[in-house]
């Protein structure tokens, strides 16, 4: 069995004035990222892998979390599209492994990979922050197919913390 906690960045700041990609995140998104982070720890859903994409506010998402794993850094991740998402997650070692990225390509990719979609009103828009928990039954993850993640959990941030 393999887990996957997909991931879009918490809401960013762009009152910063600054590039896309060294964007920070906004005060409503810190507290996003650390409630995020207590939902998973409280769930039992720890990562022993995460990818992330090498934009300032996946990487301070990623801090606020405060969960621990060897972690990568892809700009190849930065705006991503499924497949590009998809062929990164083949390429993980992980057994519970966190992908956190950017929309559209999060969103797409986690309509991609499950079975039925959460009971969730924001599922559709994968909002900032929004997080999807997703089971599946394979021993690599080069065996990954389309349609095949059971769904354990999906939260957004605002979820937790308003």
């Amino acid at each position: 069995m393999k887990r996957l906690i997909l991931m879009r960045h918490a809401k960013s700041d762009w009152s910063a004035g600054t590039a896309d990609a060294n964007r920070p995140l906004n005060g409503r998104g810190r507290r996003s990222a650390e409630a995020m982070g207590q939902w998973l720890r409280d769930m039992g859903h720890m990562p022993d892998e995460i990818l992330c994409s090498s934009a300032t506010r996946t990487r301070e998402t990623l801090d606020l979390l405060a969960l621990k794993a060897p972690t990568t850094y892809r700009k190849s991740l930065y705006l991503a599209d499924s497949q590009t998402m998809l062929s990164a997650l083949r390429g993980a070692s992980g057994d519970c492994v966190l992908m956190l990225g950017h929309n559209p390509g999060v969103g797409q990719c986690a309509h991609m990979l499950v079975s039925q979609e959460p009971e969730h009103e924001r599922f559709d828009d994968y909002p900032t922050c929004a997080t999807l928990v997703a089971e599946f039954d394979i021993e690599k993850w080069e065996d990954l197919l389309p349609g095949s993640g059971a769904p354990l959990g999906f939260a957004v941030g605002r979820d937790l913390t308003d």
